[in-house]
């Protein structure tokens, strides 16, 4: 990403994600052979999912207390560099992170302005849909736990998807929304099944986030976003049937799914809805304080190489400020928001 004046000029990268940062930094480089230079892809880890929330005691309580996710560190935002990044002029935000097993996640509040509620009309299949995937150890009992908090649900009970769907045969699934609406997945894998971590033995209910899973319009078109960024496929299955109706709470759902991973961090899983293809497009207006808005922080080893291949391509970015082909400006900055094909955000962010 070039100025007018030749210069590439990008975000400050904000110091509470170090903890994050450092964590995929050294999964990556545990995965490199000794002595050789690996070649790196645009992104190595996926650090951090985040969404905003209306009321954070409100979030944090149910988090931590329903889900046993664990505080991690708080900070306020003002700054003109947080508002740019962002794009929300004269945000004040109050942001805490929390942490479950290997995984994190940052929740933001935004004291001013206030966004737009999540429509409660919202469907599995509506193209801002976004939820995260907590594993657990025994779904029975994490089922139970959400019904002893009053959580409310989106899948009529607990699935177990069927035997003749191989890739997903026998894993347990439940949807079910926290107190602002986002959707979240409980998830229970089968020996043989998931990763290695998932199957370690431990007395914990709630073990951590497998992967953040999106609504897509066109798998094909996300595909090349998300190749463009490193990410690789790992997995592939056609969900229909009874179980995937009453998880996803859509009648006549058919899903085309697509487990994508980079090399740290939980994955990308695309949820393309081939019927019915009724799903509402991401609003136009969305911004970061509404409550609909979700953000995955990407981790790359190279910010200045990432964007000029982003702005070659088009892709949409939703930072303001010098970008491409903008005004030059003196700040030397490390992060920067864009968005796939279907409007979901991904925060990019230097090492």
């Amino acid at each position: 990403m070039k100025s007018r004046t030749g210069q590439l000029v990008i975000w400050r990268t904000r110091p509470s994600i170090l903890v994050a940062l450092l964590a995929v930094a050294l999964l990556v480089a545990s995965e490199q052979p000794p002595g050789q230079e690996a070649q790196r892809p645009p992104v190595t880890g996926v650090a951090t999912l985040g969404l905003t929330v209306a009321d954070m005691d409100r979030a944090v309580a149910f988090y931590s207390n329903v889900l046993s996710f664990k505080k991690i560190s708080e900070r306020h935002e003002d700054s003109t560099d947080y508002q740019e990044l962002e794009n929300v002029p004269g945000a004040k935000a109050r942001v805490v992170r929390l942490r479950l097993g290997n995984g994190f996640i940052d929740l933001t509040q935004y004291l001013t302005p206030k966004g737009k509620p999540i429509p409660p009309d919202s469907a599995s299949n509506d193209l801002w849909f976004q939820h995260l995937a907590i594993v657990v150890s025994n779904m029975e009992k994490a089922y139970k736990r959400l019904r002893q908090n009053g959580v409310e649900a989106i899948s009529d009970g607990p699935q177990r998807l069927p035997k003749w769907n191989l890739e997903a045969a026998d894993i347990e699934a439940f949807y079910f929304k926290d107190p602002d609406g986002h959707p979240l997945e409980l998830l229970h894998f089968p020996l043989g099944k998931g990763d290695p971590e998932w199957h370690e033995k431990t007395d914990e209910l709630f073990l951590g986030i497998d992967h953040t899973a999106i609504a897509a319009g066109n798998t094909e078109k996300s595909l090349v976003f998300y190749r463009r960024l490193g990410f690789r496929e790992r997995g592939h299955s056609l969900n229909y049937g009874i179980e995937q109706e009453r998880l996803s709470g859509v009648a006549g759902a058919r899903v085309r799914i697509t487990s994508l991973r980079v090399s740290a961090g939980p994955g990308i899983e695309l949820l393309e809805y081939q019927s019915p293809q009724t799903g509402r497009p991401m609003p136009t207006d969305e911004r970061a304080n509404d409550l609909l808005h979700h953000q995955t922080v990407l981790v790359t080893s190279d910010l200045h190489s990432a964007i000029e291949a982003l702005c070659t391509a088009r892709v949409s970015f939703v930072s303001t400020g010098t970008i491409c082909d903008g005004q030059p400006t003196s700040k030397s900055r490390q992060s920067v928001l864009i968005r796939d094909p279907d409007g979901h955000v991904m925060e990019l962010v230097g090492k």
